[in-house]
């Protein structure tokens, strides 16, 4: 049985995830309660375990209906426990969670906070990178370092390309009018603009994203490519340096 992976709308922005395997279903991130409740009635399924990618409030605000209603096993990154609803199972990079195809990798990607951890799927071909790596762009750095976030972007990178990311938020209109002022002239970026304006206009998600069009597009991820490194004036520029530079212009767009 292949996982089947629905995208649940929640908040403004947030999307949360339920991944259904062949031992039941999990819920990466709770947003809020009634979307997913919402999302698991209508297709008669429970919630076995709610997996937390990191503390923000935007993540987790669901997370205490969805443990009563459901009685579901709540795991999150070990380095956020404090900051976190209470955890059955606190995580590290390297714990699996499930099994069979539903088995999860725990992924260490600290930067938008310290603690934020990515779950891979590689038997569904899935990484759920909530606020690190984001469709056409990454998290703020409210608590890590740029060096710190680099180092993490370069970890996801390095997952094999046809890889789906799944992102946290719907930002991907505006990360790709802010990634033209970068490369404006990536023939693909053009491209997947044009196509990112089309998906909204119909009202649907612009994720998940195969891994190799993010490295084709995303500048976040591309701060280490010379050409990139020479539209921005810094030729001569470590990657982390370039990273920061382009995270900066970011916060400033």
């Amino acid at each position: 049985m292949p996982l089947e992976i629905v995208t649940v709308p929640c908040l403004s922005d947030n999307y949360a995830y339920l991944v259904k395997g062949p031992g039941g279903a999990l819920l990466i991130d709770a947003p809020e309660a009634g979307p997913i409740v919402e999302a698991l009635e209508s297709r008669g399924w429970g919630l076995d375990a709610i997996l937390i990618t990191h503390h923000h409030h935007d993540h987790v605000g669901g997370v205490a209906e969805l443990r009563t209603r459901y009685g579901a096993q709540v795991m999150g990154p070990a380095a956020e426990a404090a900051r976190l609803p209470p955890l059955d199972r606190a995580l590290v990079e390297g714990d699996r969670v499930g099994d069979g195809p539903a088995e999860a990798e725990v992924i260490a990607v600290p930067g938008h906070t310290l603690g934020h951890v990515a779950y891979r799927f590689a038997g569904g071909n899935a990484v759920f990178t909530a606020d690190s790596l984001m469709a056409l762009g990454c998290g703020r750095l409210f608590e890590g370092t740029p060096a710190m976030m680099w180092d993490s972007l370069t970890k996801l990178a390095a997952l094999p390309p046809e890889t789906l990311v799944f992102s946290g938020h719907e930002y991907t209109s505006a990360n790709a009018r802010f990634a033209l002022t970068v490369e404006p002239g990536n023939d693909a970026l053009r491209a997947r603009s044009a196509e990112i304006d089309r998906l909204r206009d119909e009202g649907r998600p612009t994720v998940p994203v195969p891994l190799s069009v993010e490295s084709a597009t995303n500048p976040f991820l591309r701060a280490g490519r010379p050409e990139v490194k020479t539209a921005l004036g810094l030729g001569d520029a470590s990657d982390v340096e370039v990273f920061a530079e382009i995270r900066a212009r970011k916060d400033r767009f």
